[in-house]
């Protein structure tokens, strides 16, 4: 099992801490795991981005550009890497925030209403769990009692860990495909 991911949208949008999240929960579960976070001028409301892979054996290179899962959270991340996906690859992407006027026909895609969602729940910030919530519904990279239960308490600690209820909230919504 190999799969490359690139996680994208604009800075503040939990990019990479989604990014992490995902990491992190591979780690766990004895994956190999590699994850470069995108900084610099991108983190002020340009497009962020991170790349992630989860594997069963080493991994030689961190590098993705060509991933089998792209999660856009917002046009200009659909736009910018969704041509980069590769064939039959998996593009979740944001409806709140994007409007889809092409489609790949080599390419599954996936729509879920994230930032819509997340302010249902009360806080548009956990829109990254939502879509990673939907991630895992459908392609089932890590298992979600891990994410849930271990992953969460593991990274929200001091005063993020108040941030632990809505983001489990979150990721359920995007998991039981309330999309």
């Amino acid at each position: 099992m190999e799969k490359k991911l690139i996680i994208a949208g604009f800075g503040g949008q939990g990019v990479v801490m989604a990014g992490t999240l995902l990491a992190h929960a591979g780690m766990l579960e004895k994956k190999k795991v590699a994850f470069v976070p995108s900084y610099g001028p991108e983190m002020r409301g340009g497009t962020a981005h991170c790349a992630v892979i989860l594997k069963d054996c080493e991994i030689y290179s961190p590098v993705v550009n060509f991933p089998d899962i792209l999660i856009a959270l917002n046009q200009p991340s659909l736009e910018k890497f969704q041509h980069n996906v590769l064939k039959g690859g998996l593009i979740i992407y944001n409806v709140s925030l994007t409007d889809l006027q092409k489609k790949r026909k080599d390419a599954e895609y996936f729509g879920v209403r994230a930032t819509e969602l997340a302010g249902q729940l009360g806080d548009i910030r956990v829109a990254n769990t939502v879509m990673l919530g939907a991630l895992i519904s459908r392609t089932h990279l890590i298992k979600r009692e891990t994410f849930i239960e271990r992953t969460l308490p593991d990274l929200l600690t001091g005063k993020k860990a108040s941030l632990i209820d809505i983001n489990r909230k979150a990721f359920l919504t995007g998991l039981n495909g309330r999309v």
